[in-house]
């Protein structure tokens, strides 16, 4: 089965070459492999990960049933109702690059959060493109809904559809990836990789920093000239920031086009939402269909917010439970329940905290000895999955500190092709030691 490959399997492995020829396949792009492997060296990880395909048929049909309860008014009113006011302002699109995480749990997938602004789709594109396989039953295998050489294509499509989405004709003129501080991101040479896609297509591109940006007579600026559309990298999801005001002006004034947007974090991002999509009575008096319940009640990790009410068994239960900021992102903040002490329990509980059921991550074998934990992310855009990617860490949290781990192409399948049992790799571990 191809879950053995997870442990056995050391015969393909990314090759620094193609890899660098990915990157920098845009002569513009020179330089920025060695910015990658200087900033982040543990950005890609040294061997893929293989999912069954029933696995990702399920995470699928979770994120259609997501986004089957995220289209009803009840939902939408009960969201929006404890959100910020900029959130019921809607701008028309559906926003960019959602990130839907997954543990393969036991039973199967588990979706443990959802975020509007998933780093390191165009990074997984290149990653796709620089593989290599020393057998042909295991390159044979899929790798995603999307072609590894169509992705790019697809990502500039989605920006398009945005523009037209929020009532726009032809094409943006100029876009700009924003950040606060983006030279100093981690993820700032994925900033530049999309500079020069969008380029490439015709389409000026810049990276600034929100504080480049001026709203006067209707128009959003930076030093260089005016700005169509945003792709919105921020954490910052209300643009309740100063720094953000400009910004913010701009898209309530809608001179500019937003993705993603303040709207569409509020209605997934917040993990708040999770313990609605987790709780059947909410559900049921919404009219969601008994076969949609089912699927969201067994593919999420069933989550409730942290309260004085309810704080007392949750303590009791704690080394069964994670808990999360409810409005965080990345991991910050965030607690596996065994780990925790009185005085970071004092601080949960006057917080604004959910506690989510612990599913185990699955594990992708190194070498003797040697594993690293895993989550799936799928990148979807308007409901469909575009693209799955794992991260590969050791800790508490995907971290991108470990030697081997970072971002791992996603191979699929039932089992090895032609072989009923597990296959008989030739290859040696790539990783040895601790």
């Amino acid at each position: 089965m191809i879950d053995t490959l997870n442990t056995d399997c050391f015969c393909i492995s990314l090759d620094p070459e193609a890899l660098r020829h990915a990157i920098e396949s845009d002569p513009a792009a020179s330089g920025l492999s060695e910015l990658i492997a200087g900033r982040c060296p543990h950005l890609f990880a040294a061997l893929p990960v293989f999912v069954l395909r029933q696995h990702v048929d399920a995470m699928a049909q979770v994120i259609r049933a997501v986004e089957e309860a995220v289209a009803l008014p009840a939902y939408r009113e009960a969201v929006l109702a404890g959100a910020p006011a900029i959130a019921r302002h809607d701008p028309g699109a559906a926003s960019v690059f959602m990130g839907y995480d997954f543990h393969l749990g036991a039973d199967g997938p588990q979706l443990i959060e959802i975020n509007t602004n998933s780093g390191g789709a165009m990074l997984n594109a290149v990653l796709g493109r620089a593989q290599r396989a020393c057998c042909d039953d295991v390159a044979s295998l899929d790798s995603g809904p999307v072609p590894a050489a169509e992705l790019e294509r697809h990502f500039v499509e989605m920006f398009q559809s945005e523009w037209r989405a929020s009532g726009r004709s032809g094409l943006p003129a100029r876009i700009a990836i924003v950040d606060e501080d983006p030279e100093a991101q981690f993820l700032y040479p994925e900033f530049l990789l999309f500079a020069h896609l969008f380029r490439r297509h015709g389409i000026d591109a810049v990276v600034v920093s929100p504080r480049e940006l001026t709203f006067e007579d209707g128009v959003l600026r930076d030093p260089q000239g005016p700005i169509d559309l945003i792709y919105n990298r921020l954490t910052d999801f209300s643009l309740e920031a100063a720094v953000n005001a400009e910004l913010r002006a701009a898209y309530l004034a809608g001179a500019v086009v937003l993705t993603p947007h303040p709207r569409a974090h509020a209605l997934y991002a917040n993990k708040r939402n999770l313990a609605l999509l987790t709780d059947a009575a909410t559900l049921r008096k919404w009219n969601v269909p008994e076969a949609t319940i089912e699927v969201l009640l067994q593919g999420i990790a069933r989550t409730e917010p942290v309260a004085a009410d309810n704080a007392e068994r949750l303590w009791t239960t704690r080394r069964k439970l994670f808990f999360k900021p409810a409005a965080g992102y990345g991991s910050k903040a965030a607690y596996r329940g065994e780990k925790l002490t009185r005085r970071v329990w004092a601080e949960i509980v006057q917080g604004d905290y959910v506690a989510q059921d612990l599913v185990a991550p699955s594990e992708r074998h190194m070498g003797p000895g040697r594993s690293m934990k895993l989550d799936i992310r799928n990148y979807v855009y308007a409901g469909a999955v575009q693209l799955l990617a794992a991260r590969l860490y050791q800790g508490q949290t995907t971290n991108f500190r470990t030697e081997g781990g970072g971002f791992a192409p996603v191979l699929i399948g039932a089992r090895l092709p032609g072989s009923p049992s597990a296959p008989r790799c030739a290859a040696e571990p790539l990783i040895t030691s601790p």
